[in-house]
């Protein structure tokens, strides 16, 4: 009974870790986070289409009820710049961003992911995340990262773009515009981007971009920017998150349930990739199904709170953890301080120039490219370098939510093609072992003599309908290029055998059978045994060819060898053979 009310209640595990000690680090890494997210969230609205205010909003609802219900103690879920760019792809082919209508429709986006994130925990369907190649959400980033820095160029060059531009003709509007480039949008959002590398670099503890967009306004303040074109950002309100309704309607729903999937998919994919990440620093175990129910109900709730789709975020979550961060207080404290901030410093943003938050914008984008992990996978793979590189150009030039679906075939069929190739391994005794015991060892490992009569295999991983024909060829080659009819499988290795792989071994044995040899089976895991017991695999390739000893299987097999060809066999590679 416990364990299911904390299944549905999970914050019932940590509250009891609560203490005095660790509400002080919570609370001092929940400012952090705090004054970390204030300059992110506008930044990621702006990224996502809608008002500054909607990514402060999220950033406010979203890790409350994330923390309450996931699995993480460190994981900080909020405004992303993945899921604000997806989001600007998803609706603005339905609406003109920044328009109410855009904001209704962008959340009712936020519901139907978070019903699906919600649908995919309930179902426990967290191992899913794990079929996603890890080098396909690099690809996909790095992409991302492209995309919002092409978006934001307008703003920091100071000229016309048309909304809703592909990438392709946004670089030529943007190179035929040289000539009007805004010298004042220019510098502020230099001056502003360099200010945030150097404070980065010199006192990495002081929020960097927050003082960076301080300097920005000041700086448009005395070039009198507003009258040479410089644009301002304009007056946050200064209230908590408002109640909201996302739009119900049966045809809006079914134009974004698409797209939807995409953005709850990358939010799962971001969010269990993200704390699982931060688990292996702190020793946490993390449940990916309570991940998702956590992820479903932040977009679920946010979505009636004027918040947009949000996930884990990397850099707050290892700050959070950087800064001591003990239980999910923290990000509560995070939002909760937040609220007072804005509430105090809203005004102050009508004096926030446009450019200095792109050139913010620029810098969020360039974090997000991990040069290290691309240089690794070029070098490393070329089967991988490819998922990157398709995955990577799929988001630039193909729909997002595409691309994204793109990526996720490929990890599949990645992930098919290495399981539909087992590893074969031919094994022999090795008879200079010590103590007479001959252990069976790979011949490509040590070239032992083989026996002429038996062939002895190992295979590694899972016999199933993709990795079938595989094996089958492999027995087959055994049969007609070498001679050999007697065929023992070591199923040490062998995870699972499936009813088509099953057949398939049925129909070898009895081939094997009919040529005066047969297939023969030791060690198979206990698992896999039943599974061909209750499948009647074991009864129609026969009883006697299964073992759980080796050496009971070679002594069995030696008994029914062609005496002829061992008189005249110089191998002598068993005990028997003496």
């Amino acid at each position: 009974m416990n364990l299911d009310i904390r299944r549905l209640f999970p914050f019932l595990a940590w509250i009891r870790l609560i203490n005095k000690d660790t509400l002080k680090a919570d609370l001092i890494a929940g400012f952090t986070g705090a004054v970390i997210v204030l300059p992110q969230g506008v930044a990621f609205a702006t990224i996502a289409g809608l008002p500054p205010e909607y990514g402060l909003y999220t950033a406010m609802v979203t890790p409350i009820v994330a923390a309450l219900f996931g699995s993480s103690r460190h994981l900080i879920s909020g405004p992303t710049t993945a899921i604000s760019i997806v989001v600007f792809s998803a609706v603005s082919s339905h609406a003109e961003p920044g328009t109410p209508e855009f904001v209704r429709m962008a959340l009712t986006l936020t519901l139907l992911a978070g019903v699906y994130q919600l649908s995919f925990g309930l179902a426990r369907l967290g191992k899913l995340v794990n079929f996603v190649s890890h080098t396909v959400v690099i690809g996909f980033t790095a992409g991302a990262a492209i995309l919002i820095a092409t978006s934001q160029l307008k703003n920091v060059l100071g000229i016309e773009i048309p909304k809703g531009e592909s990438f392709l003709h946004t670089w030529i509007d943007i190179f035929s515009q040289l000539g009007m480039i805004n010298p004042y949008t220019l510098i502020v959002a230099g001056v502003t981007l360099v200010t945030a590398l150097l404070i980065k670099r010199f006192t990495p503890k002081i929020p960097n971009l927050l003082v960076a967009l301080v300097v920005g306004s000041v700086l448009v303040v005395l070039l009198q920017g507003e009258q040479h074109g410089v644009s301002l950002v304009g007056m946050i309100p200064a209230q908590l998150p408002p109640l909201s309704v996302p739009d119900f309607s049966l045809g809006i729903i079914r134009d974004l349930a698409p797209q939807a999937f995409a953005v709850a998919l990358l939010g799962l994919i971001e969010a269990v990739s993200i704390s699982r990440a931060v688990a292996t620093k702190s020793n946490q175990r993390i449940d990916a199904n309570q991940e998702f129910i956590g992820q479903g109900l932040s977009n679920i709730v946010g979505s009636f709170f004027s918040s947009y789709a949000g996930s884990g975020s990397f850099t707050r979550s290892g700050v959070n953890y950087s800064a001591g961060a003990k239980t999910p207080m923290s990000a509560i404290f995070a939002a909760i301080l937040l609220m007072l901030i804005v509430l105090l410093i809203a005004p102050l943003t009508a004096y926030l120039p446009v450019a200095a938050m792109s050139g913010v914008i620029l810098i969020v984008a360039y974090n997000l490219i991990d040069f290290h992990q691309i240089s690794h996978i070029i070098k490393s793979s070329k089967s991988e370098m490819a998922i990157l590189l398709t995955t990577f150009f799929a988001t630039l030039f193909l729909e997002l939510e595409f691309a994204i679906y793109l990526g996720v075939i490929l990890s599949l069929v990645l992930f098919l093609a290495k399981t539909s190739t087992p590893e074969i391994v031919t094994l022999a005794p090795d008879t200079e072992t010590s103590g007479g015991k001959r252990d069976l060892v790979d011949i490509n490992a040590k070239p032992v003599k083989q026996c002429p009569q038996l062939k002895i295999i190992r295979i590694d991983m899972s016999i199933y309908f993709g990795s079938q024909d595989y094996v089958q060829n492999r027995i087959s080659h055994i049969v007609e290029n070498e001679r050999i009819y007697n065929i023992l499988i070591v199923g040490s290795g062998i995870n699972l055998i499936d009813l088509s792989a099953g057949e398939m071994l049925v129909t070898e044995a009895k081939r094997l059978e009919k040529l005066g040899g047969g297939l023969y089976f030791v060690g198979l895991k206990p698992s896999v045994y039943d599974f061909m017991g209750r499948s009647h695999f074991v009864s129609k390739i026969g009883n006697n060819h299964f073992f759980d000893h080796k050496r009971n299987a070679i002594r069995y097999i030696y008994s029914r060898m062609d005496r002829e060809i061992c008189s005249t066999c110089n191998a002598l590679v068993f005990e028997e053979c003496q």
